[in-house]
């Protein structure tokens, strides 16, 4: 019988090691970012360096009862996904071509929680060249993405939302005719 965990397992179990280091109150994510299979950078969500962290006073999203998939301009956080790509790039080392492992646990259960990052930490994930993201759902499934997918993604997304406000301006336009 062979107990050995799968590359991916093995790499979103280190994931989640890095996670609990985030001092988020609500949910904490790791990311690791692996080329040529070794780990070349890691990060996880927490305030700019030397900014206040939310365990220590308060989160502001708690207290407007604001989703944790939403109000991101509420809270000082750097995403795991942007500070692993932030902290490969303070070392001078290049993650194009690499793959970034997430992982997410609810701070007030311990459980793990779905971590499919967000439309911002997507584009800093197409702009610094990684090719895939792996996680886990919240069944603990591993799951795919090709990062090339969420180009065509958001331009549909932004073209969609744009018609969208040119169609409500119209009709107001022709409302106030």
């Amino acid at each position: 019988m062979n107990s050995r965990p799968s590359k991916d397992q093995y790499y979103l179990d280190i994931a989640k090691a890095v996670a609990e280091r985030s001092p988020c109150i609500r949910r904490k994510f790791g990311a690791i970012i692996v080329r040529n299979d070794a780990i070349v950078s890691t990060g996880y969500n927490g305030p700019p360096r030397g900014g206040v962290n939310c365990f220590e006073i308060g989160c502001l999203k708690d207290e407007m009862d604001i989703p944790s998939w939403r109000g991101y301009d509420f809270c000082p956080a750097v995403h795991a996904e942007e500070n692993s790509v932030v902290n490969a790039a303070r070392h001078g080392t290049s993650v194009i071509g690499g793959v970034l492992y997430i992982y997410g646990i609810d701070s007030k259960t311990g459980k793990p929680t779905i971590s499919h990052p967000c439309d911002r930490c997507k584009r800093v994930l197409i702009n610094a060249g990684i090719k895939q993201v792996i996680t886990m759902d919240e069944n603990g499934n591993i799951v795919k993405y090709d990062v090339a997918d969420w180009i065509k993604e958001d331009t549909d997304k932004y073209v969609h939302k744009l018609q969208e406000v040119r169609e409500k301006k119209e009709q107001k336009d022709f409302k106030e005719v």
